[in-house]
């Protein structure tokens, strides 16, 4: 009894294995593929029957990309048909029956290839997910390589000479379907490989629409009349009716974000308390920088969907190295054009800020700015940031002692600021250069000189030397003048024209008296010092006979303008000395002249020359 059941557990496991059960896709491509090895096809036949299956390759591919998830997580098939085969075969093999065991091996085989096919296919679908385009294709052709040495361990025996044999019973007539299925199989294989080559960028660029959710509109589009007609031209370009919609939409998006980008920035430099009155200037100054910036984006976007979204290594290093570029210019102006506009609104304690100390600390950021552009670029161009920059350390010495006269000059540089010698407009003489400071930078300090030329003077230089600075006074620019009268002049008209200049000085209003005021701001100093010295006052007024010369009675007339501008100075001065001229006049005192007496030896009468 045991050995009936038991008996009658194999006959059903045989009755189920003889009967091949494929899938939906096997079963039409097996049947398209005995239909074209018949030896009576036509040409006509056998283009329609190649088209069939190109359709049939086309519409799986699409229902595996819609259904991706789901067929990634499924087992592989033919599972339970492999281990009942397996039970059989063994129990056939026991048993001698070479007929049996020689049918249900070849459909073993079968299905083991159609496994490795779905497993390769599998593999293939994981791997469209890669961004790289290229890395894709290098897997994919790593699945297919895997699943042709897989292939080749399997078929080992060449089936093709019982298709000769003529089919007596019933088990022949299965041994040479499963055999003519078996090798159908083996061409369906290659077949499906074929088609994943060809179609590689097809199913790349289907999969990012899945991706993105938009393959069923995708398909929807492609099948469409005005799709059909309208891919026709465009797929010869590498275009697609969903390709030109996306760039569409895309750059229309980026266009609108750009808005929303400026937006954002307007709001954020709004909260610096110190700049909010420049917000518009600010924007401007980067308006044209964002613009290309975006247009960039958009291009770069629009060469990856035409590449059928994957990226091309040197575009992408190209896009790179201009956003990194951008964002160097976009930060620059910006910082630029905060430090240019109304610098006098931006103060520091109680003080307000500097220009020049504006200017160096600028430079200095801008510097900084540049080596930060440098290294995004070199960084983005492929270059080792780490190990250029240990070879910036270890060549650091040789830099410095090759750049020490830049280092003594920027030194140079940090003494005139810190000690406040001079600033920009000021009035200076340096090393017998004269002129009005324009700017003082980093490494030299230029001059603008009273006959309009450019001086450039090394600020190591002007650190270790003395400097003269004419524009460093709040009251005062001296007027120095030596009258000589002639000695016939009586002494009692000379007293009263000393007297009447020195009065006619202390009441000009032009000319600084100790009686005069002065405004200046009051700083708390830690040093004690001379208050108008430091800050540049003279009063001083000084009316004297001051000597009796070889050719004229010498008086000194010595004061100071209460202005210190040039101009103003040269007419008060010229005013004072056409005074003078009165009051000389006016005390019959002449002005005198050099001149020489000759004295004969024998004659006492000198003759005056």
């Amino acid at each position: 009894m045991k050995l009936f059941f038991s008996s009658l557990i194999f006959t059903f496991l045989f009755l189920s294995s003889i009967q091949a059960d494929y899938q939906p896709f096997v079963k039409k491509q097996l049947l398209l593929i005995h239909q074209m090895e018949e030896d009576n096809i036509t040409q006509e036949a056998l283009k329609v029957l190649v088209t069939q299956q190109e359709n049939i390759y086309k519409m799986t591919l699409e229902k595996l990309l819609l259904n991706k998830n789901i067929i990634l997580n499924q087992a592989l098939p033919y599972q339970e048909e492999i281990f009942v085969l397996q039970k059989v075969l063994n129990h056939n093999k026991k048993r001698g029956d070479k007929e049996a065991i020689l049918r249900d091996e070849i459909q073993l085989k079968s299905y083991q290839i159609l496994q490795k096919q779905r497993q390769m296919s599998k593999e293939t679908l994981r791997a469209l997910d890669y961004y790289d385009y290229n890395k894709f294709t290098i897997k994919m052709t790593d699945y297919f390589i895997e699943n042709q040495e897989a292939i080749q361990k399997i078929d080992t025996v060449d089936y093709k000479i019982h298709l000769k044999t003529k089919a007596t019973n019933d088990i022949m007539i299965e041994i040479q379907k499963n055999i003519r299925d078996y090798y159908a199989i083996l061409e369906l294989n290659i077949d499906v490989i074929s088609y994943f080559s060809r179609f590689e960028r097809r199913m790349y660029r289907l999969n990012k629409y899945a991706h993105y959710n938009l393959l069923p509109i995708a398909l929807y589009l492609d099948y469409t009349k005005f799709g059909k007609m309208l891919n026709t031209i465009l797929y010869p370009y590498n275009l697609s009716i969903m390709k030109l919609i996306l760039i569409f939409v895309i750059s229309l998006l980026l266009y609108l974000l750009r808005t929303q980008v400026y937006r954002v920035m307007k709001i954020l430099l709004a909260k610096i308390l110190y700049i909010q009155k420049y917000i518009n200037e600010i924007m401007e100054s980067s308006y044209n920088h964002i613009n290309i910036l975006f247009i960039a984006i958009n291009m770069e976007m629009i060469i990856y969907i035409y590449h059928n979204f994957s990226s091309i290594k040197i575009v992408s290093t190209f896009f790179n190295i201009v956003y990194a570029l951008l964002f160097t210019l976009i930060l620059y102006r910006i910082i630029n054009t905060i430090a240019s506009i109304r610098l006098e609104d931006i103060n520091i304690v109680e003080k307000k800020m500097k220009n020049e100390m504006v200017n160096v600390a600028l430079k200095i950021i801008n510097f900084l700015i540049l080596i930060m552009g440098i290294l995004l670029v070199m960084h983005f161009a492929g270059a080792n940031l780490a190990t250029v920059l240990s070879g910036l350390g270890i060549g650091g010495f040789a830099i410095a002692f090759a750049a020490r006269e830049s280092l003594a000059n920027f030194l140079g540089t940090i003494s005139i600021l810190m000690s406040d010698i001079f600033s920009q407009g000021d009035w200076i003489v340096v090393n017998n250069s004269e002129g009005t400071v324009v700017e003082i930078g980093l490494r030299v300090t230029t001059l603008r000189t009273f006959d309009n030329a450019l001086i450039a003077i090394p600020n190591g230089t002007i650190a270790s030397n003395d400097v003269k600075n004419w524009s460093r006074r709040t009251l005062g620019r001296r007027i120095k003048l030596s009258l000589g009268v002639k000695y016939d002049s009586k002494p009692v008209d000379i007293r009263n024209a000393i007297t009447q200049i020195r009065q006619m000085l202390q009441d000009h209003k032009g000319i600084a008296t100790t009686k005069t005021n002065y405004t200046y701001r009051k700083y708390k100093r830690t040093k004690l010092v001379s208050e108008e010295d430091s800050i540049g006052v003279k009063r001083t007024l000084l009316v004297y006979l001051d000597e009796l010369s070889d050719s004229s009675i010498n008086i000194l007339v010595y004061c100071f303008t209460k202005t210190t501008d040039w101009n103003q100075w040269l007419e008060t001065k010229e005013d004072v000395i056409y005074k003078i001229m009165d009051i000389l006049e006016n005390n019959n005192l002449e002005f005198a002249y050099p001149s020489l007496s000759i004295y004969q030896e024998n004659d006492s009468n000198a003759k005056s020359l």
